[in-house]
Order: C-alpha cells, then sequence, then structure tokens
C-alpha cells in the first residue's frame, strides 16, 4: 500500500538528478513511491531518469514551471500524504523520514531552513527576510520558511486547494498561505540546507515581485479584513492629520479633503467586511 508519494520536479539537473535519486531510495520504504516530473528539460536529464529503476517518470514536452511540475506529479499520485522536493541537491533527502514520521499530527511539516550555516545566498536574504515579515503580519503566524521546497502535506488539502495553486515557484508559498489562513496545523522541521548544483532557475526581480503579490492576494482571498481594515485606518489617521493640520496652521480647514479622506476610510472598511462575510458563507 502507498502511503506516502514523493514528487521531484526536474529541470536541467544532468549533473545530480541520478544522485539524488539514489539518495532518496535510501531513506524510503515500500510504502512510498517517487514520481519525478521531468519538465521540458533540454540537457540529458531524460535520457538519464528513464534508466533509474523503480520510479514513475512524467514528460513535459516543454518547460511549464515548478508548480505544474508539482501539479502532474500529484495528479498521478497513489499516496495519501505527498512529499516534495527538488532535484538540485540543496535539500537533505536524511530529512524524509523524519518528516513523515510527523505528518499523522499535523496537516503540513516543513523543513525550515534556519540553521545558521545553511547556504541560503545572501542577496537573497534581505528580500527573503521582509516577505516572510509581510506573511507574518498576514497569517498572523510566525513562519520560519516561507517556500522551502521540502514538504511533506496531507493530498487532501492539497485537492481542497488545488485550483488556487500556481504553475510557478510560487506553489509552495501559496499552500503555506492557504493553511495557515484557514487554520490548518503547519509543524516546522529546522534542516540543512546546502548549496545548489548547478544555475539556479530563481529571477530575483521578477520573482519577488510574483511572490509580494501572491502573499497579498493570497490572503486578501482567505482573510480580506487584514488588508482592508489597516488601509481604511491609514486613511482614516490621514484625514484626521489633515484636519489638525489645517486647523492649527492652514487659513481654513481643509474640509473636503478631510471628507474624501473619512468616507474612503469607511467605504474601504465597509468592503473589506463584505468581503469577509461572503467567505465565511462560501
Amino acid at each position: 500500500m502507498i502511503k506516502t508519494s514523493i514528487i521531484v520536479p526536474v529541470f536541467n539537473e544532468e549533473g545530480v538528478v541520478e544522485k539524488v535519486m539514489a539518495d532518496i531510495k535510501k531513506y524510503i520504504n515500500q510504502e512510498c513511491e517517487i514520481i519525478v516530473v521531468n519538465d521540458g528539460s533540454t540537457d540529458r536529464t531524460k535520457d538519464l531518469l528513464e534508466r533509474i529503476p523503480d520510479i514513475k517518470v512524467i514528460s513535459h514536452s516543454k518547460n511549464c514551471g515548478y508548480g505544474a511540475a508539482l501539479k502532474s506529479g500529484i495528479r498521478k499520485s497513489q499516496g495519501e500524504y505527498i512529499l516534495i522536493i527538488d532535484a538540485d541537491g540543496s535539500y537533505p533527502v536524511k530529512s524524509i523520514p523524519e518528516l513523515i514520521s510527523q505528518i499523522g499530527d499535523y496537516d503540513m511539516v516543513v523543513g525550515a531552513r534556519t540553521k545558521p550555516q545553511n547556504q541560503i545566498p545572501i542577496s537573497r536574504k534581505p528580500t527573503k527576510y521582509l516577505l516572510n515579515k509581510l506573511a507574518n503580519y498576514l497569517t498572523g503566524t510566525k513562519i520560519p520558511d516561507l517556500n522551502s521546497g521540502l514538504r511533506i502535506i496531507k493530498k487532501k488539502l492539497i485537492n481542497q486547494f488545488f485550483r488556487f495553486l500556481p504553475d510557478g515557484f510560487s506553489f509552495t508559498t501559496t499552500i503555506t498561505l492557504a493553511l495557515l489562513t484557514n487554520g490548518y496545523q503547519v509543524k516546522y522541521i529546522p534542516i540543512d540546507y546546502y548549496k545548489r548544483e548547478g544555475k539556479s532557475k530563481i529571477r530575483p526581480v521578477r520573482d519577488t515581485m510574483n511572490f509580494l503579490q501572491l502573499i497579498i492576494k493570497t490572503v486578501l482571498y482567505f482573510n480580506p479584513l487584514k488588508i482592508f481594515i489597516p488601509l481604511g485606518l491609514i486613511l482614516l489617521l490621514s484625514g484626521l492629520l489633515v484636519f489638525i493640520y489645517s486647523y492649527l496652521f492652514a487659513p481654513k480647514i481643509m474640509d473636503v479633503t478631510i471628507v474624501i479622506l473619512f468616507v474612503s476610510a469607511i467605504q474601504v472598511m465597509a468592503i473589506g467586511m463584505i468581503a469577509d462575510l461572503i467567505i465565511k458563507r462560501i
């Protein structure tokens, strides 16, 4: 009986994919299946995968994206739990048994790259820190690692949020935000993180902007009050400050500006409350 399906998205990893597959097999048992999704690789990755025994290989004719590769693997999976891991050698395969052992008590278990010696590029740390802080505020939860590529999730929950999951790198961020904003139990386990083999597929500026939009959009969908109420309060405070300034220092009170700010604040907060009621009703 298959209990855990291990999904490995792969794109141009000919230098390390065989080693990663061999390492994974050392740490799993007969209750696990390995599904490797070749996402349109243009090097020798596809040929190498076809020579590896005891794995299922799905191939895309073109590069569709990290999330699209995961979704292809999930559709073909048989397990009750879905474990995902990258094929670039950056995540510790030895942590797989620990994640599997913990999932019975939680809805998702994430390998958090929080150890001080981890090989996260310095150039990515400031952006990663700011995005994490924003996500922490919007979800009301401390998130040690927002988009770790090593995690195990109950398949029924992935299916529940499947239509919201994107085809790009933000797949892991989206499922994290979706579960946390809906009150599901998520556990974080500190893991090692190594320097990846080969060239990173991350595009720093473009992907950062996409992550920022995604965080706001996802929380707006599941918990709109976290967005609308602070925005309404900012408008309300702005109106109050304009009133105080114009009363004390201006020739006359800027009544039109004040009214616009106060009315806008009320409208924004009202929209947020209506959106929240609609979401809870759904």
